[in-house]
């Protein structure tokens, strides 16, 4: 019988994936407890292999980890969200509370944010670490709609279409 995330030959495409990038190995060698954390960002992208790099990491977390993280780490402010974060690695592994939140606008009528709790316990587990859903990824990266996402959108909605045809 194989293990949690095994294949019987071996690691799967999405492990080796993890293995091969420096900043998901050091999360992973943190130690944290993967049920109280979740990558958001890009990373799940390059898990699933719609990247093939990311320079930084997206780490929401809760209860132990957020405490463990904000006594060990580096303080910093969210970009957009100006919380408070806790740096690692350099400033390129970052945790924060929540994920970041969008009020309506002009070009939005709703609303978007996720809940913690939520995101976490909705994420999927993937090689000893958790990753947020694509379609939250998808969702995220639609609202911001920066330049360099447009092509993460389109493998996104690509990857989507294909995984439930």
């Amino acid at each position: 019988m194989a293990t949690e995330g095994w294949a019987m030959n071996g690691p799967t495409p999405e492990e080796k994936r993890i293995d091969g990038n420096e900043l998901l190995v050091e999360l992973r060698r943190m130690g944290l407890d993967p049920d109280h954390f979740v990558v958001f960002g890009s990373a799940p992208l390059l898990v699933h292999g719609l990247r093939e790099t990311v320079s930084d990491l997206d780490v929401v977390a809760r209860d132990w980890v957020w405490d463990y993280v904000s006594e060990h780490g580096e303080q910093g402010e969210g970009t957009r969200s100006k919380d408070r974060i806790w740096l690692f690695h350099g400033g390129r592994i970052q945790f924060s509370r929540n994920w970041i939140r969008f009020d309506e606008d002009e070009e939005h009528s709703a609303k978007l944010e996720w809940n913690t709790d939520d995101l976490i316990d909705s994420a999927e587990p993937v090689g000893g670490l958790r990753f947020a859903r694509v379609e939250d990824v998808l969702a995220y990266k639609q609202r911001l709609l920066r330049p360099k996402d447009q092509i993460d959108i389109d493998n996104l909605r690509e990857y989507i279409a294909n995984r439930d045809s």
